[in-house]
């Protein structure tokens, strides 16, 4: 990981790499998060917003990544009702994901697909705050502590809202057992 320092100079200084280095990450957690339809204008929003904030940004709040993904957080929140609606859609979608239609594969595929319904009708339930959290440590890979710093809560406040989005989903999947990160 970058020193602070190193991340103010690349923010301020040569933001482009900043584009090359996230638009992909940040992209694909958009898909994920509101479908292909809609991640391409989040990501392009994000880099705009980030590039007209590139000035206020402050290396002792946290390093570039979580920086973007807050922005990315608080733009796809204006989309929630699309979010709302595509969990719905996979909820009630019990169809695993298509590829090749191996014999020896349908059973796991259907289980994935069960899954799947299960686990998006769980994060639909979700608040909007305990889903931001979740999503950022789960699908964007940030700790405990960038998704704090991503979405501008104490980290006491993200540890509670991922604790109880991870029972929820423990809950919906049937599962007791205690699995931290």
């Amino acid at each position: 990981m970058a020193p602070p320092e190193a991340d103010a100079d690349l923010v301020q200084q040569r933001f482009e790499e900043v584009f090359d280095r996230y638009y992909g990450h940040i992209y694909a957690y958009a898909a994920r998060r509101l479908g292909p339809d809609l991640a391409e204008d989040v990501a392009s929003e994000t880099f705009l917003v980030a590039y007209d904030r590139r000035a206020g940004f402050d290396p002792a709040r946290g390093a570039v990544r979580p920086w973007l993904y807050g922005i990315a957080s608080n733009l796809i929140m204006r989309h929630s009702r699309a979010e709302a609606r595509r969990l719905k859609a996979l909820a009630r979608s019990a169809e695993p994901d298509a590829g090749p239609d191996h014999a020896e594969l349908v059973p796991g595929r259907v289980d994935a697909g069960g899954n799947r319904a299960r686990l998006a009708a769980a994060l639909n339930r979700l608040s909007l705050a305990d889903r931001d959290v979740l999503l950022l440590v789960a699908w964007a890979g940030l700790t405990q502590p960038e998704a704090a710093a991503a979405l501008g809560i104490p980290p006491g406040t993200a540890r509670s809202r991922l604790h109880r989005a991870r029972q929820e989903m423990r809950k919906a999947m049937g599962t007791d057992t205690e699995v931290e990160r």
